[in-house]
């Protein structure tokens, strides 16, 4: 059980739909002077009337070893891409424990979101305008007559600017379709995605920066410590991004099925770490996964002591890491780069899976357990090997030695393929007919009302070796979440008392294999949406609903049938960002000089066939 307390407004006095206009006439006009101050700030340095981004770039460059428009982009796309990652997992930790905002500029978070969204396109505008002498290395994309920009600026600043443009965004998705009240949400996922997906354009434009030059070349050994860390920061940061996906299970308030989480991690471990060992050789894997520990072990500690909010978990990745680098002293990943990926991938879905359990039961109340273990399995070693070969695509195009274009097209288009069926797989949910649940409340507290709860399911079979039987309590100033304990046939009791008062949401949730439902305890009254309370009331017989109904219950149907058609064209908009991202590192992969070699391969010897030059 976890718990949290926090001062926060009744839950019906906040508005369900879209924020007041007065809010987002504010809102508009802080991006509208930033944007200004940006433009304003490339207006100048492009008709050189000022020298201070040069100066500036210059001093960092100097001491990172990489040109001015390379520094000075990537250290403020970096700290802009921690500050929006705090603020987000900040602002799930206030939605779990609060609920809905009061409005978007009164969530504190929020403020490190835009900001930090912001700061990531405003790194890759900049990355953009700073080159002033020529054009930046033979990837570079003619802008205009004397202007080409760096393929990874464009990159940065692509992404950046659909994360961007989740924020307002959101506000419509709201007032046309209700509060979503979860991670999964269109817009909310556009703010991740284009966050995540930036980090590539930053390795682009670090090997832009350093025309190629690898960390390990005996002949150019340009800040080699220091590139090393470099490099596995900007790794372990597309681990951090692609992290973000499995948030609500790192809260213990997963909003679908349990599989998911295998899934997502062991996807996210073998992009990241898979395309970390094969980019910068050694021990690449190890620095990615102690990067995104130390990061996340930070943003932890400033969320639940700083900020005296609910503490996020997180994956553990190392076993997966030591999988990834122990295979590469077997299997020379220079020899057979899309098989050393293949094999990583299978070895993170089933080694790297099996730590990831160990770790669940040390700190999530949820953890794994045998209902999810086949499947579950399965499907980490579908998403550990579709995300090892994207990875592999991503370290050969950064080395400059992706496979020919059909091979490479072919690879993308099945792993998107395969982690789509994955996603479609976890998100299928049933929800019985004929199960209904009988609570028996003993209170423990009058004053505000606590209770101890027995639950009796009907019929007693209903569930059989289930993910979990808990009661989920949130949004009423903090979380608790209860795994039952069993003492009979379909017969569960709490462990401690459960609040039942004020703005608490109160729900037994059920997951038994594909079976995911809830039944409401208790639920306060809400006029904003509009809907009524539910009492919670010794003996009596609830059925069983989806969990959204409960969950999401701000959300609204919309007139027009506009639902399915605006989930498609977010749909679209991220295939389109992830075929630019495609497109860019394929670019520079193409553009540039010879293939840069592997760190693990002799300096001699031909190059390998499913790797060379086009």
């Amino acid at each position: 059980m976890s718990t949290t307390t926090s001062s926060v407004l009744a839950a019906d006095s906040r508005p369900a739909g879209g924020a007041a206009l007065g809010e987002v006439a504010l809102a508009t006009g802080i991006g509208a002077l930033l944007t200004v101050v940006l433009l304003g700030l490339v207006y100048l340095h492009r008709t050189r009337r000022t020298t201070l981004l040069t100066r500036v770039g210059g001093r960092l460059g100097r001491a990172t070893g990489v040109p001015d428009w390379v520094a000075l982009p990537t250290v403020l796309t970096t700290i802009s891409l921690l500050v929006a990652l705090l603020g987000m997992l900040w602002d799930i930790s206030l939605h779990i424990g609060v609920g809905r905002d009061e409005g978007p500029l009164a969530n504190p978070a929020h403020y490190l979101i835009l900001f930090g969204l912001f700061g990531v396109f405003a790194g890759g505008v900049l990355a953009c305008a700073m080159p002033l002498d020529g054009p930046p290395g033979p990837a570079a994309v003619h802008f205009i007559r004397g202007w080409d920009v760096p393929v990874g600026g464009v990159l940065i600043g692509a992404a950046g600017f659909y994360a961007l443009l989740g924020f307002p965004l959101d506000d419509v998705w709201h007032r046309l379709f209700g509060q979503d009240v979860t991670l999964w949400g269109p817009t909310h996922l556009m703010l991740i995605t284009g966050a995540g997906l930036s980090i590539v354009g930053l390795l682009v434009l670090e090997m832009e920066g350093h025309g190629g030059a690898s960390s390990d070349d005996g002949d150019r050994k340009v800040g080699r410590i220091g590139r090393f860390v470099r490099q596995g920061s900007a790794m372990g940061g597309l681990l951090l991004g692609l992290s973000v996906f499995q948030g609500e299970y790192d809260f213990d308030v997963p909003q679908f099925r349990l599989v998911l989480e295998p899934f997502m991690i062991a996807g996210a471990a073998g992009l990241a770490l898979v395309a970390a060992r094969l980019w910068m050789g050694r021990g690449g894997a190890l620095m990615a996964a102690a990067f995104f520990l130390v990061v996340r072990g930070l943003i932890a500690l400033v969320v639940g002591i700083g900020f005296d909010e609910i503490t996020p978990t997180f994956p553990l990745y190392l076993g997966s890491a030591v999988a990834v680098e122990l295979l590469a002293l077997g299997l020379t990943p220079a020899r057979r780069p899309l098989l050393f990926g293949a094999v990583a991938g299978v070895l993170v879905g089933t080694v790297g899976t099996a730590t990831e359990w160990g770790w669940t039961h040390l700190v999530q109340t949820l953890s794994w357990n045998s209902d999810v273990l086949v499947e579950g399995t399965v499907m980490a070693v579908v998403a550990g090997v579709a995300g090892g070969l994207l990875g592999t695509l991503l370290a050969l195009g950064l080395r400059r030695r992706l496979p020919r274009a059909a091979v490479a097209r072919t690879v993308l288009v099945a792993c998107l393929l395969a982690l789509a069926a994955g996603v479609t797989n976890g998100l299928v949910a049933t929800v019985p007919e004929d199960v209904e649940a009988t609570f028996t409340v003993t209170d423990v507290t009058t004053d505000p009302r606590t209770a101890d709860i027995t639950v009796r399911l009907s019929p007693a079979g209903a569930v059989d070796d289930p993910a979990w039987v808990q009661i989920t309590a949130w949004q009423g100033d903090g979380l608790v979440v209860d795994d039952l304990e069993r003492i009979g046939p379909g017969e569960y009791r709490t462990t401690e008392p459960v609040p039942l008062h004020g703005s608490w949401k109160t729900l037994l949730r059920v997951h038994d294999g594909r079976r995911l439902y809830a039944v409401p305890i208790y639920l306060p009254a809400d006029e904003a949406i509009p809907a009524d309370g539910i009492p919670a009331e010794d003996g009596v017989t609830r059925g069983a609903i989806p969990e959204i109904d409960v969950l999401q219950r701000e959300l609204k149907e919309s007139g027009g049938g506009l639902w399915a058609p605006a989930n498609l064209v977010v749909l679209a908009c991220t295939l389109a960002l992830i075929a630019g991202i495609s497109w860019g590192v394929g670019r520079y992969s193409r553009r540039g000089s010879a293939g840069e070699r592997f760190p693990d391969a002799p300096v001699a010897g031909p190059v390998p066939s499913d790797a060379g030059a086009r």
